[in-house]
């Protein structure tokens, strides 16, 4: 196991910030495609309430990039972060001209892209095998459980199929799959979570970034948790469910999270995810890092 700042740190002789952005987009499961409503975690952001905000990807990026950098300095690089909703459930038009206004900064040295592995079709993949061969790609997948069964209660929209039909197509392209997976979703057992990573490991995923479950205000899981039908991982739990997950990644696989923090203002549970110095503290410890 690799952690991604080590891994960025040798690919790219520095330390990486992501500046995060966000496109026109939405998600199949939110327009009424294939679902309304999102995944019943997802807040009215998706996902991307770090984003930066302006009328143009070119203004959200200058704009990130600025205010990271009078913390980090000039000796960094920067990935273009595409982080809301669906990034690639778009026109194979509007990406590419996204992709492009985001590479052009001054300070960006890869892109990463959030999206669903149902969201790929050919002209997509055409546009990102494009942008692969000129910079390095990251592309995101929400993944979150193998089990098709909890899929469907958590309204994902697509089968677990999907997703190994597409890390197979962006790894023929050239582009670094990182495999998002969240511990604690409702009705899973610790064995159909280590299912979960044993099938992205199966699949040939090259990062991992893991989660907790967390409640956000106003989403379909709050009142799941309200009625106390949906139970949320301590801490000490959570992370024996990380340590497990950790042994069944190959040596080369990186690590790009270890838990998440939900935006504070609307975060109803865990609590524990809203002290960040102490998780943080708790993982470098605990993990030797």
């Amino acid at each position: 196991m690799i952690t991604a700042n080590r891994y960025f740190r040798e690919v790219f002789g520095h330390k990486m910030y992501k500046a995060s952005i966000s496109l026109d987009v939405t998600c199949p499961n939110r327009d009424g495609n294939k679902g309304t409503g999102g995944c019943i975690f997802c807040s009215e952001g998706g996902s991307g309430e770090f984003s930066a905000s302006g009328s143009s990807v070119l203004e959200q990026i200058q704009k990130a990039v600025s205010q990271v950098r009078a913390k980090a300095g000039d000796n960094a690089g920067y990935i273009a972060y595409f982080q809301s909703f669906t990034n690639t459930y778009c026109l194979p038009g509007y990406l590419e001209k996204a992709l492009s206004e985001a590479s052009s900064v001054e300070g960006i040295e890869a892109l990463s892209i959030a999206t669903r592995p149902d969201c790929l079709g050919p002209e997509i993949l055409e546009v990102l095998s494009c942008q692969a061969k000129k910079m390095p790609l990251f592309v995101e997948l929400g993944l979150q459980t193998a089990s098709d069964e909890t899929a469907e209660f958590i309204n994902r929209c697509y089968k677990t199929s999907e997703y190994v039909e597409a890390v197979k197509a962006l790894k023929e392209i050239g582009a670094n799959v990182i495999t998002h997976i969240i511990f604690g979703l409702p009705g899973e057992t610790r064995g159909m979570m280590m299912d979960t990573v044993k099938l992205a490991v199966d699949s040939g995923s090259d990062g991992y970034k893991f989660t907790c479950l967390y409640v956000l205000e106003n989403t379909p899981l709050e009142k799941l948790y309200r009625d106390n039908k949906v139970e949320i991982l301590g801490m000490e739990e959570y992370f024996d469910i990380v340590e497990e997950a950790l042994g069944l990644l190959p040596e080369n696989a990186v690590v790009h999270r270890f838990t998440g923090d939900g935006p504070k203002k609307i975060l109803i549970a865990p609590e524990w995810t809203k002290n960040k110095r102490l998780v943080v503290n708790y993982i470098n410890r605990r993990f030797g890092l």
